[in-house]
């Protein structure tokens, strides 16, 4: 589906069923979210250091929380339940790109050898775009907080989102698959057309009071892709069958840490 038609749906309803929610009992709060995406592919060494601080991108996400506690419609709290005062809906649409080296001992300036040079060669990228739905539980109240009895919330969350990624792979020796720019475990093993699959995301987050209809918002979140094609590289994958590679243990997945700012609509 066509990018620009998801962010025109989710801006209409985000904007244009305010009524509809404010009659059904809720409120809403729209934001922006920004911040270092740390994408853990199948560039450079497992649990290396600068593999995962050298391979880093850039998000930028819109959100919109449907709020159980408040009715816009009369300005009035909902009735008092335990999931009215600590439950958030958490509808997201995401944009995130990372480029990609190999990094890590194989690629260490006095390796020499074929494979090294094919390596520290090889280069990447990947835009991802995702959109979907987390639910927000805050254990403390969410009443207290919006009436300004404390400043700060803490918060977790957990949903499930649509993933749209289109990966390039690339080696500056020339083209890839040939025994000149490729190593072995990599040949057959990339992609380079657009694909889609689905993530499940987690976070962890605190919200800081700015004023009654706005908030700061500090969210770590890890979001778990249900492919291995994210970043355009499989070395699992080889001539259409799984073969071992003890490296290559995990889909790809992401560490976003993100800074954001929730406007709460009256």
């Amino acid at each position: 589906m066509n990018t620009r038609i998801l962010l025109l749906v989710f801006l209409l309803l985000a904007f244009s069923k305010q009524d509809v929610y404010s009659q059904l009992g809720f409120s809403n709060e729209l934001g922006i979210i920004t911040g270092p995406v740390a994408f853990y592919s199948d560039y450079g060494v497992r649990n290396d250091f600068e593999t995962n601080s050298q391979n880093v991108g850039f998000g930028i996400g819109l959100v919109h929380y449907i709020n159980f506690s408040y009715r816009a419609d009369c300005n009035c709290y909902t009735k008092a339940t335990y999931f009215n005062d600590h439950f958030k809906i958490r509808n997201e649409i995401d944009y995130h790109k990372t480029n990609f080296s190999h990094y890590g001992p194989w690629v260490d300036p006095d390796k020499t050898s074929t494979t090294a040079e094919q390596l520290r060669s090889m280069k990447g990228s990947t835009t991802v775009f995702d959109i979907g739905t987390q639910l927000e539980y805050f254990p403390l109240s969410i009443r207290d907080y919006a009436a300004g009895d404390y400043k700060i919330a803490p918060f977790i969350s957990m949903g499930l989102h649509w993933v749209s990624f289109d990966p390039e792979v690339y080696s500056e020796l020339g083209p890839l698959n040939t025994p000149i720019t490729t190593p072995d475990k990599y040949l057959n093993a990339f992609q380079q057309e657009p694909g889609n699959t689905w993530g499940f995301v987690t976070s962890v987050g605190i919200r800081y009071k700015l004023s009654p209809l706005s908030d700061l918002m500090l969210d770590s979140r890890w979001q778990y892709y249900f492919s291995n094609w994210v970043d355009g590289l499989n070395p699992s994958f080889d001539n259409n069958e799984l073969v071992e590679v003890p490296e290559n243990k995990s889909n790809d997945w992401i560490y976003w840490l993100n800074l954001g700012y929730i406007y709460y609509l009256d």
